[in-house]
């Protein structure tokens, strides 16, 4: 069950960024509206989402909101010397986009200089900026068929 602040038009910050990850998720949202700020566009698909919720469609993002929405996707920001378990999700997310370019190597859950290459050849592979981070653009982006994106890969989706 997800929890939150209220949010509205004009709020900024993490949970922001939280709620466009969810929506983005659920197809509400394109990977460009990750952005932290919460714009007309946001609050479009929090109206969207209330109406289709039986909420009350006010475009403000409150208690009952927040506890109609789908989990968290677990994409944090990730670099080259991380070594938490998402690391590992990523790896194998690499693995299954299946390009030799894209092989981690070893799924060991350290974001080495192979991870990282991969990384940035899966970020030329699909025209986003090359730079080895996976942050919101890179999990986010359309992977190729079906709708699948790194995120849905890696088995970081809850949906």
């Amino acid at each position: 069950m997800n929890s939150g602040p209220t949010l509205s038009v004009g709020a900024t910050g993490h949970d922001v960024r939280r709620l466009q990850r969810i929506f983005v998720m659920t197809k509400t949202l394109a990977p460009s509206n990750i952005t932290g700020t919460f714009d007309v566009t946001t609050e479009q698909a929090v109206k969207d989402f209330q109406q289709g919720a039986g909420l009350a469609v006010d475009g403000i993002v409150g208690p009952a909101t927040w506890q109609a929405l789908p989990a968290d996707p677990n994409t944090p920001a990730l670099a080259r010397g991380a070594t938490v378990s998402v690391v590992t999700a990523l790896q194998q997310g690499l693995k299954k986009y299946s390009t030799p370019a894209t092989d981690p190597g070893p799924v060991d859950g350290d974001f080495g200089p192979k991870t990282e290459a991969a990384v940035k050849a899966y970020q030329q592979d699909r025209a986003i900026h090359v730079d080895g981070i996976v942050g919101d653009q890179t999990w986010w982006a359309p992977a190729g068929a079906a709708g699948a994106t790194l995120a849905s890969l890696s088995g970081l989706t809850t949906l």
